[in-house]
């Protein structure tokens, strides 16, 4: 078995115990509250109803045999169903969940294409006013809260100049559109594309460019000292130098053997942001009306329905395990030390 199959063999193996820790904090963590009938019901249903109603759910019985149980539902892909509304959360997460993902997308090229930029000109300009001007840039990228980057960029850009607009996926007639297309992925610009509508494929990027600016700055400033620190160790390493000392130009000893050795720390820490930017899309979200899971999750809390919440935050860990998974191999493929 070579080191790398035997690296991704243990990463992958690594999931189960990473799932199952999760999966029983979540668990535990919702019981805090007591069980969820009397958390969503309480004081709106009579005695009576509200015992008939925890011992239909089960929730009268013991905490380790209530565990076991949701431990096998979770085991066969089934998350419950909510409280408020009765719809299962698997439905939940398929309809809104590619809305979410698509968003945590959008946020990752606005870093990607961001953060190697501004890094390369903090890197090659270090010390001087633009790198400290960047580096403050940065500071306050990933320090100010997201929703208050949002209000911002929808007081500017929405309501003052009118560019973009201040909610929403789509316009009304953008969502009658994509409606009559007949079923779809779930990814807006995706179903535009396939539909070959220019127009609706505008009317998507318009209306997700203020939502992925206000999550992408998130991690564009961490990627971007990242890359600062990244750039500034490789062009000061033997290899650079003696490129520089033959002759070779300042640019393709950036971009061609500089870059790539600073791009391994943005992939190691790219799942840990995953992470980040699926928490700041309930703000996000939120703020922008975005119809996702964080928008969803938000109501279900202020529904009191912690069986929908479970749910949801539960699938939410699960596609970061996996994420942060994919992240190591790739990672790996990248920088050979890893797999040692």
């Amino acid at each position: 078995m070579t080191p790398l199959v035997r690296y991704v063999l243990v990463r992958f193996l690594l999931i189960i115990p990473t799932v199952l820790v999760l999966t029983t904090l979540v668990f535990f963590l919702m019981r805090v509250i007591g069980d969820p009938i009397t958390a969503a019901f309480g004081g709106r249903l009579d005695a009576a109803e509200l015992s008939r109603r925890i011992h239909a759910a089960g929730y009268d019985r013991g905490i380790v045999a209530q565990y076991a149980d949701y431990l096998g539902r979770v085991a066969r892909g089934d998350f419950g169903t909510t409280l408020t509304d009765h719809q299962p959360i698997s439905a939940i997460l398929r309809t809104y969940g590619t809305a979410t993902l698509e968003l945590v997308a959008y946020s990752l090229v606005v870093a990607l294409v961001l953060s190697p930029v501004l890094g390369i000109l903090a890197a090659r300009l270090r010390d001087r006013g633009v790198d400290a001007g960047l580096r403050v840039f940065a500071i306050l990228g990933y320090a100010a809260p997201v929703f208050f980057v949002g209000l911002l960029l929808k007081l500017v850009f929405a309501i003052r100049l009118g560019w973009l607009p201040v909610n929403g996926r789509l316009t009304t007639a953008g969502e009658i559109e994509l409606r009559r297309l007949g079923p779809g992925s779930g990814i807006y610009l995706l179903d535009a594309i396939r539909a070959g509508s220019g127009s609706l494929a505008a009317d998507v990027l318009r209306h997700a460019v203020l939502p992925a600016v206000a999550l992408g700055l998130l991690s564009t400033g961490i990627f971007l000292r990242l890359f600062r620190t990244g750039l500034i160790g490789t062009l000061g390493s033997d290899y650079v130098l003696a490129g520089r000392s033959r002759g070779v130009s300042e640019l393709r000893l950036t971009t061609r053997h500089a870059l790539r050795p600073a791009l391994v720390p943005i992939i190691t820490v790219m799942g840990l942001q995953i992470a980040s930017l699926l928490s700041g899309a309930v703000l996000t979200e939120t703020t922008f009306e975005w119809k996702g899971l964080g928008l969803q999750l938000t109501q279900y809390l202020q529904a009191r329905d912690y069986v929908a919440v479970q749910g949801i935050v539960m699938a939410l860990a699960v596609i970061v395990a996996v994420v942060n998974f994919l992240v190591d191999v790739v990672a790996a493929l990248i920088d050979p030390r890893i797999r040692y």
